[in-house]
């Protein structure tokens, strides 16, 4: 893992007035409260990362004196209309993703993108579009799972490269491996030669993150692989991250969100909450994935023993 692309973020300037109450209480207060707040349920989306998260934030509910539960509902446009209406409580999502779903939401699909990344001016542009919808974004996590491109870390070694501004130095053609749709996303192809110059004789339509991807790395097939930032099985196989010096990926750090109506009557969970957000980083993430992905361990057993580690239950 680069830890370059794990920055310490400030959201003093734009934390929503629900973020202000979590510095009323603490989480020895809950330990100790003994009360039962009520049942609430959290959104689950059936993969390793969410899987965890979710549980992270069961864990964390549970304790402060909810009855947590996690519903299985899939993606976010499967997801996102019952937590506006309140049918589930809390989704555990993506900065940037959230942010562009509810503009395209309001604005049509071919609305003007805000989100960019700065992480404190996405979240300020979430937090205004979640309001409209019902929803209260609460403190991201410094943790994120960006868009992110890697290379082998011969390849790194040999061409003294550290960050996608150094591979476009090479002025060398590159073959991409990524998602099929790269070719059409400014945060792939397109970018990458526009914000870079990187020169991209062809996108290999091996996917996001995948097994293949990474095996085309590691046999010279390709170049250069689209992954994400919290994969924590990189460094195993070989390969390194290269910094994306330039911001051309959005922010995506992990950010609760919650349905407005009911977190007005459990402030409570702002607490809870929150204290994941001050604790969780990228590399963190990366390490229970590795040991869900890669060591077959039980989501809720690895959350369970993060936030026990972390004195956070």
């Amino acid at each position: 893992m680069n830890n370059k692309l794990v920055r310490r973020l400030s959201f003093g300037l734009v934390v929503p007035l629900a973020l202000l109450a979590a510095g009323c209480g603490s989480s020895s207060d809950d330990k100790s409260s003994g009360k039962d707040l009520g049942s609430v349920t959290i959104v689950g989306q059936k993969f390793p990362e969410a899987d965890i998260m979710a549980e992270l934030y069961k864990g964390l509910l549970d304790h402060a004196g909810f009855n947590a539960s996690v519903k299985e509902l899939g993606g976010r446009d499967l997801y996102l209309d019952p937590l506006q209406k309140g049918t589930v409580q809390v989704s555990t999502d993506y900065l940037s993703s959230m942010t562009e779903a509810l503009n395209r939401k309001a604005n049509g699909d071919d609305a003007k993108v805000v989100a960019s990344h700065d992480a404190a001016a996405t979240l300020l542009e979430l937090t205004q579009l979640a309001n409209k919808y019902g929803m209260t974004p609460l403190k991201p996590a410094q943790a994120q799972d960006a868009n992110a491109f890697a290379v082998t870390k011969k390849f790194a070694d040999e061409n003294n490269l550290k960050t996608l501004s150094d591979l476009a130095a090479l002025g060398k053609s590159i073959k991409l491996g990524a998602a099929p749709d790269c070719d059409k996303r400014p945060d792939c192809k397109i970018g990458l030669e526009k914000t870079y110059g990187l020169k991209i004789s062809s996108v290999v339509p091996t996917g996001f993150g995948t097994d293949e991807t990474k095996a085309d790395l590691k046999s010279g097939a390709t170049q250069l692989g689209q992954v994400g930032t919290s994969d924590g099985t990189l460094a195993s196989a070989g390969l390194v991250l290269l910094e994306d010096d330039k911001g051309l990926q959005n922010a995506e750090n992990l950010v609760p969100i919650a349905n407005t109506a009911w977190l007005k009557g459990h402030q409570e969970a702002v607490a809870a909450l929150n204290s994941l957000s001050e604790v969780l980083t990228t590399d963190d993430l990366a390490a229970m994935i590795t040991q869900v992905s890669v060591g077959r361990e039980k989501a809720a057993d690895v959350a369970d023993a993060y936030l026990k580690a972390k004195g956070l239950i």
